[in-house]
């Protein structure tokens, strides 16, 4: 058996504002993108598969595989920006270390670190379903910050997600209303595990 890529489980306790019934609800959206990304590799290896030996292999279903190739990287982003998510809020928030190397960079890029949380927080505010990310860019050794359409349009490659905001409407609307989008962008800093987030950075910096 090919395989198969695993539904992680995370820690995360009572949060601010986030109520526990919208991240259960949350968490088994996460897992609709674990199963589907296995389904598409899956169906990918059926159809390349081809009954005929008078065709090439996969041209039967040459169409098909075209198709769900492209909707690939959507659910195995989906997958991959839930898990760096979830992550943030494991065993409770905690504060940035104001003298750690994430703090440096990000003075280095944006002089201050509230300079770059206000320009954060008003990506995470862009019209649309999407992710508000912080990045790594290993070929430049900078931090970036990135809007990403639905899961996976406007990746910026070879970049390393170091923290990911998701505002899509499911992960927020069922708290605060669609017009409280602000303020869960808030709670969302307020639940934070920064330690989380710094590790995530010193595994981009070392890659």
């Amino acid at each position: 058996m090919a395989k198969q890529f695993e539904e992680r489980k995370f820690n995360i306790p009572t949060l601010n504002g986030i109520s526990a019934k919208n991240i259960e609800e949350h968490l088994k959206l996460y897992a609709g993108y674990v199963k589907n990304a296995n389904v598409i590799l899956a169906k990918i290896d059926e159809y390349s598969e081809d009954s005929s030996p008078l065709v090439g292999a996969g041209e039967e279903h040459a169409y098909a595989l075209g198709e769900i190739g492209r909707r690939f990287a959507f659910e195995f982003d989906g997958m991959r920006n839930h898990e760096i998510y979830f992550s943030h809020f494991e065993n409770g928030s905690t504060a940035l270390t104001t003298d750690g190397s994430l703090m440096k960079a990000v003075q280095e890029e944006w002089g201050t670190f509230e300079r770059w949380l206000k320009r954060f927080k008003t990506l995470a505010t862009t019209r649309g379903t999407g992710w508000a990310q912080l990045l790594w860019d290993p070929t430049s050794d900078r931090l970036l910050n990135n809007w990403v359409d639905e899961q996976h349009l406007g990746q910026l490659s070879a970049c390393v997600p170091i923290l990911a905001l998701d505002m899509w409407e499911h992960s927020y609307v069922a708290d605060y209303q669609p017009s409280g989008k602000k303020q869960y962008i808030e709670d969302f800093f307020e639940n934070l595990n920064w330690s989380n987030v710094e590790e995530n950075f010193s595994s981009a910096i070392q890659k």
